[in-house]
């Protein structure tokens, strides 16, 4: 049983048993919708980043730890068209690192983002664990009642969206398993446009994830998006995500995904395809969102700095296919899965993904 199956099995049994009427959506979508007052509706979401499973703590820099921590949970409320404002953050860490500065400076790291888009700290806990650190993130967001944007909206003629670049922190996880280190020191800052700069930046891709909260807002308040999911497990399994909820299909046109330019400039020379990066490395924390054909023209050309790139269309036909000038094939889900047996590994492409750094 992957972690997929698993968590269906949990809607299942959570769906057959009488909850509050406050909540109105609970698994199934990047965060619960939980009715707050009469115009508000609450959205929450929670991650957890276990070491050696979802980040590597001798690669990873306190700071940036802390950043990321908050991060996946910012784009799951961004996902959902919300605007975050609170968070609780737990963390277990061994009794070693507790003497050093690491917590300060992971703290310092979760504080800069959380300030940056307006969040409190409203609680957590801290602990000491006897093998590695466990760190449990809960962020709560709002929209209007009944605006939350969830994976099922979408329907057959629905335009495909994506925000940013894609593959970059796929990229980013292979060079750390190759040995590279992101640098924290300015005074060795690498050349512009040099092969080093953009080791640097996708590694940041990779260890400081930018959640795309601005586009969320935009998205969710104009009432812009008809479905929407973040990049966490990679566009290939994301996208199947959506249109298994949607209960539709989608073909998507290879020559449109926005691939990251770093990786375009280093990856050909080390045997690494950019689009199978981008489709199946996941953890680039983009929106991949749907848009009703009239209101299109409504997009904003960029938020925050950040574009948007049409990649396909929502179809009648159940699946996901991709097109490359005049071929045609099935897109199956091929992002990390936690428990996916050792066969079903086999021959598939190493990705990175918000719930998993590696196999």
């Amino acid at each position: 049983m992957n972690e997929f199956d698993f968590i269906q099995r949990l809607r299942t049994r959570t769906n057959s048993r009488k909850h509050s009427t406050r909540v109105i959506a609970g698994l199934g979508d990047d965060g619960s919708v939980v009715r707050e007052v009469s115009d508000r509706d609450l959205i929450v979401t929670t991650d957890l980043l276990i070491e050696d499973i979802d980040f590597h703590r001798r690669a990873t820099p306190p700071r940036l730890l802390g950043h990321k921590a908050l991060a996946v949970s910012l784009s799951d409320v961004a996902a959902m068209g919300g605007r975050p404002f609170l968070a609780f953050l737990s963390i277990g860490m061994p009794r070693d690192e507790w003497s050093t500065s690491f917590k300060d400076e992971f703290y310092d790291g979760f504080f800069e983002l959380a300030d940056h888009f307006g969040v409190t700290l409203a609680g957590g806990d801290v602990s000491e664990t006897k093998a590695g650190i466990v760190i449990d993130s809960i962020v709560i967001g709002e929209v209007s009642a009944g605006g939350a944007v969830k994976r099922s909206g979408a329907r057959a003629g629905d335009q495909i969206y994506v925000t940013g670049n894609l593959g970059g922190a796929a990229a980013g996880l292979k060079l750390i398993e190759l040995g590279a280190r992101v640098s924290e020191s300015p005074a060795v800052a690498a050349a512009p446009g040099s092969d080093d700069e953009a080791i640097q930046t996708l590694l940041l891709r990779q260890l400081r994830p930018q959640p795309r909260v601005g586009w969320g807002i935009v998205l969710g308040e104009r009432q812009l998006a008809s479905a929407m999911i973040d990049l966490s497990d990679g566009l290939s399994s994301d996208l199947n995500h959506l249109c298994k909820e949607s209960n539709i299909g989608a073909v998507i046109d290879a020559a449109s995904i926005p691939l990251d330019e770093d990786v375009r400039h280093l990856c050909g020379r080390r045997a690494l395809d950019p689009l199978a990066l981008a489709l199946h490395g996941g953890e680039d924390f983009e929106l991949l969102f749907t848009v009703r054909p009239e209101n299109v023209a409504r997009l904003p050309k960029g938020v925050d700095g950040i574009a948007i790139a049409h990649i396909g269309e929502v179809t009648v036909l159940h699946g996901v296919r991709i097109s490359e000038k005049s071929h045609v094939w099935e897109l199956k889900p091929g992002g990390f899965e936690h428990f996916k047996s050792a066969d079903a590994l086999t021959g598939s492409v190493p990705s990175a993904s918000a719930d998993g750094l590696k196999r």
